[in-house]
């Protein structure tokens, strides 16, 4: 039997399949899309909000500083900062809110609270300030680092904890100490000022110190605000009225530490031939706390607003944590092991033993 042959053009169905073939087979492919996705602040903020709303939540139902929390969060999510799409938020993060926590952490000082402490307790404390601040930089010329780690070290201690330490980072920069050796100077600051407001009230009572000694060894001592003052309130009530006062007088010695370091050191974008005044010129969140300070000084602001503004400097601090420990690589902070850390306990030993030796003169 012969094989009848298949007209082939009688077919449409085949027709169609075999120039759908050749079309493909012949059709130019697209390029592949090589452009990079649009950045934003968003991807990286709202990771940082939500670490943030975590951390909150752990330290009101498990009673933990929230800023070590904040700082232990970021650390464990720092590979979302290998995503070039959480970049811009972290980065605005870590400044931008910063910048403005610090800007409303001016609204809980007034000079008339710096004016009733007294020359002397004033005097007092201004040098155990220094002192404390130069054993920083000493502690870290001891270990190996450099007198920048020292700065941050002595500056966080002597003036107000993490936040003290995120304003003088934004004078010596990224370039001069890389952030996971920032990340390690803020969890042993944090975790030092919780342990200390735990056991200097003990301290302060088993060596009979009075209310007014007590206040002043905690407030100038304890380098947390809130930590300060709850570890004077652990002693009595006038301990803590006064251990407020005298750990505020401390906050507001950030702008004129902030401005002088600025000057000593120059800025992290500043270069030998800058003109002087561009040298000079300070950041502009510190000449705003310093505003905010003489305007809380000179008008009567509701406490509900400074609670308000109090809650929302704590926020934005917390926010601001939480992107520098997700910068931070881990890689880094294995290299550098612990020796970021000695610094920090050199100086939190000498501001006590300065703040004791002070009680013991001015009493």
């Amino acid at each position: 039997m012969k094989r009848q042959d298949i007209d082939w053009d009688s077919l449409p169905a085949a027709g169609d399949l075999f120039g759908e073939m050749y079309l493909a087979e012949t059709t130019p492919k697209p390029a592949p899309d090589t452009s990079k996705p649009r950045e934003t602040v968003f991807q990286g903020l709202v990771i940082c909000a939500i670490a943030a709303a975590a951390a909150a939540w752990l330290s009101e139902h498990y009673n933990f500083p929230i800023i070590l929390l904040g700082l232990l969060i970021g650390l464990s999510l720092s590979f979302v900062a290998k995503d070039p799409r959480s970049h811009m938020g972290l980065d605005f993060a870590s400044r931008t809110c910063l910048r403005f926590g610090v800007v409303l952490l001016g609204l809980q000082v007034t000079f008339a609270q710096i004016g009733s402490l007294g020359v002397q307790p004033f005097a007092a404390l201004a040098g155990i300030m220094t002192v404390t601040f130069l054993s920083g930089i000493v502690g870290a010329r001891l270990v190996g680092q450099s007198h920048y780690t020292g700065i941050l070290a002595g500056g966080a201690t002597a003036i107000c904890g993490a936040s003290a330490a995120m304003a003088l980072y934004g004078i010596i920069g990224r370039e001069r100490v890389n952030q996971s050796q920032f990340a390690i100077t803020l969890v042993v600051v944090s975790l030092a000022s919780a342990l200390a407001m735990s056991l200097y009230p003990i301290l302060a009572e088993y060596l009979d110190l009075t209310d007014e000694q007590a206040g002043f060894l905690i407030g100038a001592s304890i380098h947390d605000v809130a930590q300060a003052i709850g570890g004077g309130y652990a002693f009595s009530e006038a301990a803590g009225s006064y251990a407020a006062i005298v750990k505020l007088s401390r906050v507001a010695m950030l702008a004129p530490v902030v401005i002088i370091t600025g000057l000593v050191i120059g800025g992290a974008n500043s270069a030998e031939g800058d003109p002087l005044w561009k040298r000079l010129a300070l950041p502009w969140f510190i000449v705003a706390f310093f505003g905010v300070v003489l305007l809380n000084s000179l008008v009567s602001i509701p406490a509900p607003a400074r609670d308000i503004a109090l809650s929302g400097s704590k926020g934005l601090l917390l926010i601001a944590v939480i992107a520098t420990a997700m910068r931070s690589r881990l890689d880094l902070l294995m290299q550098t092991g612990i020796r970021p850390a000695i610094p920090v306990a050199i100086a939190t030993l000498v501001s006590l033993i300065a703040s004791f030796a002070a009680v013991m003169l001015i009493a």
